[in-house]
């Protein structure tokens, strides 16, 4: 049986995280879940390992300050690569990736190397989102296509399972997005050395609690990132 850890970065999300273990421990009993916490005022963190004390499915990175999405999601790839794992889905906390579909995810890995819950892959499939942050993030997946070449119609979804294999063959060192453009870099570098990409549909919902991470700043890191890929990629220094 393939061992498979779920990476959850998490920033002031107690209101979800102890719904979200309970789910999926409960969908899943063989699945270890690792939670990558930012130091959450709110105590995320330290509700985490309490919870890992208690259940050695359950794991934490306590780390000291906010540091990003981007390098939460590296810290969580080496901790794998560290152990015998075989795959790694990364998720929300939030519940706007349903834990039903992590059984999708894992039935489409078996054939691919890297597997992306895609919102746009058949039509548009978000709910509760603002017209102006769906329109935002549907073009940008558009933008991404065209600068890139990269055959992904949703660029920026968060919802992945990454075969073991990728995450080795791809320098962590060198990931330099720390925002949203984290999953532009990590699929154009995936695609870009030849691995098997597959996008599979789900419906995206916004989430109920908490607080989204979305900035300006993010924003502008995904606008550039584009570009800086595809010239490196031309120099022949992407990965």
């Amino acid at each position: 049986m393939k061992k498979v850890i779920v990476i959850i970065p998490t920033y002031n999300e107690r209101l979800n995280i102890e719904k979200m273990l309970h789910t999926v421990i409960e969908l899943y009993p063989n699945i270890h879940i690792l939670v990558v916490d930012d130091n959450s005022p709110d105590g995320t963190g330290d509700f985490v390992k309490a919870k890992s004390e208690e259940d050695e499915r359950i794991h934490v990175i306590q780390r000291a300050g906010k540091m990003g999405l981007g390098t939460a999601y590296v810290a969580g790839f080496r901790y794998l690569l560290e152990r015998d794992y075989d795959y790694a889905i990364q998720m929300d906390a939030d519940f706007s990736h349903d834990p039903k579909e992590i059984a999708n995810l894992l039935i489409a890995i078996e054939e691919n190397d890297l597997v992306i819950g895609s919102r746009y892959i058949q039509g548009v499939n978000v709910i509760n989102w603002p017209m102006s942050r769906l329109l935002l993030s549907y073009f940008a997946s558009i933008y991404t296509r065209v600068i890139t070449g990269m055959p992904v119609m949703d660029a920026t979804g968060g919802f992945k399972c990454f075969r073991r294999e990728v995450l080795e063959s791809i320098d962590l060192d060198k990931i330099k997005a720390n925002g949203y453009s984290f999953q532009i870099e990590m699929n154009f570098k995936t695609y870009k050395m030849n691995y098997r990409i597959k996008e599979i549909p789900i419906v995206f919902m916004d989430r109920i609690e908490g607080v989204s991470k979305m900035s300006k700043k993010i924003v502008r890191e995904a606008v550039t990132m584009v570009w800086k890929l595809r010239f490196r990629a031309i120099i022949g220094k992407l990965v």
